[in-house]
């Protein structure tokens, strides 16, 4: 699962509309928030993989795709906190994320839709932070940051893709029209919130 061999039809699925171009300028203004985010960011990311095995212990897929996500992410938590470290900046306490608040709400209650919804929200979740990331990778000064964020960024657009696959397995019959408007409340939900120096 963790090779995906068709990654551009499956992110086609995800239209994901630009950030804003403020988003960047206010960004690199405030990096210290932007990695402080950051560091949660990937932190959740990790839990919510595992979540899924928790709640699908019997989908063995699912299991194996998700436990070597968080895997991942939990490096990437690694990786950002020595990022940190280098910078002399300390990590700070989690103040929530309204933005993933917003898209977990988009979660329908009953199975099988459940699990779709689910997996759609993390790849929703991860192809921005994709964007954002490779926007970032695009524009920072220090070499050993931008080196960081560019494959950060490819990273999350692997995870997304593995997201995408194992919803397209879960439910061959809707997963595209479902990504389709989740791509499309994930776009009213960006419209609704203010912009800031934070990955989402």
């Amino acid at each position: 699962m963790d090779e995906i061999t068709d990654a551009p039809q499956l992110g086609d699925a995800l239209p994901l509309v630009a950030s804003d171009p403020r988003w960047l300028p206010i960004a690199l203004a405030d990096l210290d928030a932007v990695h402080a985010d950051h560091l949660h960011c990937e932190r959740k990311a990790a839990q919510s993989a595992l979540s899924l095995i928790r709640s699908y212990p019997e989908r063995t897929d699912l299991v194996t795709a998700m436990a070597r996500l968080a895997h991942d992410e939990t490096r990437h938590v690694v990786q950002v906190s020595q990022l940190m470290t280098r910078r002399g900046q300390p990590a700070s306490y989690d103040f929530g994320d309204d933005y993933a608040a917003a898209l977990r709400d988009l979660i329908r209650k009953q199975e099988p839709e459940r699990l779709l919804d689910r997996l759609l929200v993390f790849a929703t979740i991860e192809g921005r932070s994709a964007e954002r990331l490779g926007l970032l990778a695009g524009a920072l000064e220090d070499p050993k940051s931008r080196e960081l964020y560019a494959s950060l960024a490819t990273a999350e657009v692997r995870h997304r893709d593995i997201f995408l696959s194992l919803a397209r397995d879960a439910s061959p019959a809707t997963w595209r029209e479902r990504a389709a408007e989740l791509a499309a409340r994930e776009a009213e939900v960006l419209a609704t919130r203010a912009i800031s120096a934070r990955i989402h």
